[in-house]
């Protein structure tokens, strides 16, 4: 067990996040920490990226904090870099300096061996190689071009000093120089923010495969059910373990709460019939023992406490179109949209009731689209047509970036003006706003509390066609249920983009899919169209023609699928493991002493050293080249 808290304290000021919290990290395990939002979550990173003091909350003996051995500690945050001038590339390739200057080594020690050779030289050579094959030596250059792509970085951005990149762009490149790092626990805080769906996916992959400990935080529920295997929950100022992913936390969680309220409700039914009995017969000479033996059960009973309140409150709005749409909501024909040239074209029927989901990568025409739709943007050619009585409410991020020195009361009286106190207090507390909630400077409020009190604004107008963008960024996992339990009742028509999978999962009946190749209407689901869609990846792999692949010796892969990849994988590590046996016995042959007397024969030994490391290096270079091409195969 690497790490250890027993009894911590935890508080963010004079306010407190966490009593007598304990927490254990195993080698190897993936834990997600998850709670409302300002619950503590973040201030945990930072106690276990030794950021915060360790404070006990009782005594010493039974509060510590215990790391074992000396583990490196990766934390993932908004980084400041030390120098702006430096270039991504010259940023990154400091981490992979350890890797070239066991590189040189390992040169300079083959050097050695050709021209001194000695037994302590051969030890040392076997020694650093074998720790520099475990670290990754053979394809740390291939790992490191990886991350540069899969972040959605191109050649250019490469030569690019840091000072160039916006604060999303930073934070993807801190996160390279993290995985280039591989530290022994990686402290990940909302890893997926700034990420497309397609590199979440292979992001995934990655922290999957990860041979060490990790920690995150993260709203994205898909990707910790896919991820971790124990749960953290923060909540009422308690810290409590759940073993499985997400999914099996949520069914946990309820599970214990209604076992506890049960059980509760049960002991205290049973106190209440014992009291009664006393209180019926003590007064009585004959039955003055019978009570006294009661009030000594209830007395001796072992209580069992109320369950602490299921912390679920969100905002909640169950609210009617003001008018119904015809059956035909909307038709775009040939719709193309974009600024100065044209980013996609789109033809689309849309009918009342219908949910649709619209996904795809960052940048290509998702949010251009819905603003061409609301009127915000011309179309560059093509046309819209809005069916009778339809009444449009749109939001977008721009309203959850509002900034006013207004009260949210005022904020929303001057929108709808011709409401009373009452029925003003009673639309914002439905979205939490409640007491004096309503007096808060809106400049003040969180991205998350931005966000509810547009959607309450837009939701008072009652619309019955709904178009969002992104509405669940800045929600916590609580709030984006009940956002999705909301929409899920909505009788209108919505339109919404979504890099949430869970949320477009949960509301989509049909998705529009944007990619670089144009736009896609599926009528269905995202289960089935992500069952689809890795089944046209594979059919699509299988048809493929043959392609070539050459490494340095110019070896020919062939391969058409991804079964087929992975059996020529397979034999090739075989290759590569009876080429380090043979390397290793010919190592071995050099400590002979009667070996190191024969000048004749350590030569001829050396060479034949030289040709089985060359061999080494090829099987290694085959490796790489197929396990390349398997990455590919599963990326697309």
């Amino acid at each position: 067990m690497p790490l250890t808290i027993r009894g911590a304290h935890v508080a963010f000021g004079e306010h407190t996040l966490l009593q007598s919290a304990d927490f254990e990290l195993h080698d190897k395990e993936k834990i997600a920490v998850v709670g409302r939002n300002g619950c503590g979550k973040t201030t945990l990173l930072k106690l276990l990226a030794n950021e915060v003091d360790f404070v006990p909350a009782g005594e010493p003996k039974d509060s510590f904090f215990s790391l074992t051995g000396e583990p490196v500690i990766g934390y993932l945050k908004q980084t400041a870099f030390t120098d702006d001038t430096l270039t991504m590339e010259e940023e990154l390739r400091k981490e992979l300096a350890p890797m070239e200057e066991r590189k040189r080594e390992l040169a300079v020690l083959t050097e050695r061996m050709s021209n001194t050779p000695s037994e302590e030289t051969i030890r040392e050579y076997t020694v650093k190689e074998e720790e520099f094959k475990q670290l990754g030596g053979y394809f740390y250059e291939k790992e490191f071009d990886t991350y540069i792509r899969k972040f959605g970085f191109s050649d250019e951005d490469r030569k690019k000093p840091l000072s160039e990149f916006s604060g999303g762009q930073r934070t993807k490149i801190a996160f390279i120089r993290l995985l280039l790092r591989k530290p022994d626990i990686l402290l990940l805080d909302e890893p997926t923010n700034h990420l497309d769906a397609s590199t979440i996916e292979w992001l995934e992959r990655v922290l999957r495969d990860y041979g060490k400990s990790i920690v995150l935080v993260s709203h994205d529920r898909m990707f910790l059910d896919r991820i971790v295997s124990v749960v953290y929950e923060i909540s009422n100022e308690k810290l409590t373990r759940y073993k499985g992913n997400y999914t099996d936390f949520v069914r946990q969680k309820r599970e214990r709460y209604e076992r506890q309220k049960k059980e509760y409700l049960a002991q205290q039914k049973e106190i209440k019939r014992l009291n009664e009995l006393v209180e019926r017969f003590k007064a009585k000479p004959t039955k003055a023992a019978m009570a006294r033996s009661k009030l000594k059960a209830i007395e001796h009973m072992e209580k069992i406490d109320p369950p602490d309140p299921y912390d679920e409150e969100s905002f909640h709005s169950s609210f009617s179109c003001e008018v119904q749409t015809g059956n035909d909501v909307c038709s775009v024909q040939e719709l193309e949209i974009g600024y100065d040239s044209p980013l996609q074209k789109i033809n689309l029927e849309l009918k009342r009731g219908e949910k649709l989901g619209i996904i795809g990568d960052n940048g290509i025409g998702k949010s251009t689209f819905l603003k061409t739709l609301v009127g915000e943007l011309p179309a560059l050619s093509g046309k819209t047509v809005f069916g009778v009585n339809v009444k449009l409410g749109y939001f977008d991020q721009q309203l959850a970036a509002i900034s006013s020195d207004k009260t949210v009361l005022q904020e929303f009286w001057d929108a709808f003006p011709q409401c009373t106190e009452t029925e003003a207090r009673s639309a914002l507390g439905a979205f939490l706003f409640r007491g004096e909630d309503v007096f808060k400077q809106v400049k003040m409020l969180s991205g998350g509390e931005k966000v509810r009190l547009s959607l309450c604004k837009i939701l008072k107008t009652r619309p019955n066609v709904l178009l969002l963008d992104e509405p669940t960024n800045h929600m916590d996992i609580q709030g984006k249920e009940t956002l999705e339990h909301m929409l899920s009742d909505y009788e209108g028509t919505l339109i919404f983009v979504s890099h949430d999978r869970y949320f477009v999962k949960k509301l989509a009946s049909r998705l529009l899919v944007f990619s670089q190749d144009g736009v896609r209407d599926y009528p269905f689901g995202y289960e089935e169209y992500e069952e689809k869609r890795l089944s046209a990846e594979e059919a699509a792999a299988a048809d493929q023609p043959k392609t070539e692949a050459v490494s340095k010796k110019e070896t020919k892969i062939y391969g058409k699928e991804r079964s087929r990849l992975e059996k020529k994988l397979k034999k090739t590590e075989e290759a590569l493991a009876e080429s380090e046996v043979r390397l290793a016995a010919l190592k071995e042959q050099l400590s002979d002493s009667s070996v190191q007397t024969d000048y004749e024969r350590l030569g001829v030994l050396q060479k034949e050293i030289e040709e089985a490391e060359a061999a080494v290096l090829s099987d290694m270079e085959l490796w790489e080249e197929i396990s390349l091409q398997l990455e590919q195969e599963n990326d697309r």
